[in-house]
């Protein structure tokens, strides 16, 4: 059965790192994902948490009925300077020790390369997976890799190039609808490729700023380099729902025991109750 998990995001800012779980039960979900939190696993830094920490959000996880199916670290693990991919490397050591203490399965993350640099940024996230991948398997976890907005591979095709190249069966894809323009909107060929690959797709919508020629939206100055994308709640942008719901059918992927749809609407704070509620109520009825 399909496991719908909250992304916390939008309430790390009101709630504390403790509060999550129960905050996931209070709006209907059963899981909810670990995001980049400043007490846990902060963005490009070395993680914060202790065993004492570590022991408290598993009594919470319990206490509130739920569970955590994946962590999201951000690390910049195929950053083409050397020091910040030895620090990364050192990082995302610690976060694979974190995940197997909270009996999490799954690491969802990014490339975090730079688009300028795509050649070394690519060369250094190899360089990485030589270090981190035989860790990775030999625990037994699954990582994801999700090609970013304003990553050193941004193309949806070309980034499954870059994983398959690995050739390791612990390593898949994260599919997030709000990078769909960016990949290629290629949900329909991309996903059959991908098959059972696929190890976690991400619900919100977004704006196709390629539409009114390129004049969707506007970033000044005109040609800036800039990438641009939104979380939105289903149904607010220009993703198409029933073509991606449709094309993760016909691929199994709303068949496996495995899978993993988070729902991670950003641009909606002050509602993120009501939002959260309709993500939850949406995506049973997309699967459904």
């Amino acid at each position: 059965m399909v496991r719908i998990a909250l992304d916390p995001t939008p309430y790390h800012h009101d709630a504390g790192l403790l509060d999550f779980p129960d905050i996931t039960a209070r709006l209907g979900y059963e899981h909810f994902q670990l995001t980049p939190h400043i007490d846990f696993t902060p963005f490009f830094r070395y993680p914060k948490a202790d065993d004492d920490l570590v022991l408290a959000l598993k009594k919470r996880v319990a206490d509130a009925g739920v569970s955590i199916p994946a962590i999201l670290p951000v690390q910049r693990i195929s950053w083409p300077e050397e020091p910040q991919r030895e620090s990364a490397v050192r990082n995302f050591r610690r976060i694979i020790e974190l995940a197997v203490e909270l009996g999490i399965p799954v690491i969802n993350t990014e490339f975090s390369g730079r688009p300028e640099r795509s050649e070394d940024s690519e060369a250094a996230f190899y360089r990485s997976m030589e270090e981190l991948l035989p860790i990775i398997e030999a625990e037994g976890l699954t990582l994801n890799i999700d090609p970013h907005p304003d990553d050193f591979v941004e193309d949806g095709r070309e980034a499954w190039r870059v994983l398959r190249g690995l050739n390791s069966p612990a390593v898949g894809f994260v599919y997030v609808a709000s990078h769909t323009f960016h990949y290629g909107d290629r949900a329909l060929t991309l996903l059959p490729e991908i098959g059972s690959r696929l190890g976690a797709v991400y619900a919100a919508d977004t704006f196709d700023h390629r539409r009114s020629h390129g004049l969707r939206y506007i970033s000044n100055p005109p040609g800036n380099e800039s990438r641009i994308h939104q979380h939105l709640r289903i149904g607010d942008g220009d993703v198409d729902w029933v073509e991606l719901f449709g094309a993760l059918r016909k691929n199994g992927y709303l068949d496996r025991d495995d899978a993993l749809i988070v729902s991670n609407v950003f641009a909606e704070d002050e509602t993120a109750d009501e939002v959260s509620r309709f993500q939850l109520q949406r995506l049973r009825e997309l699967i459904g």
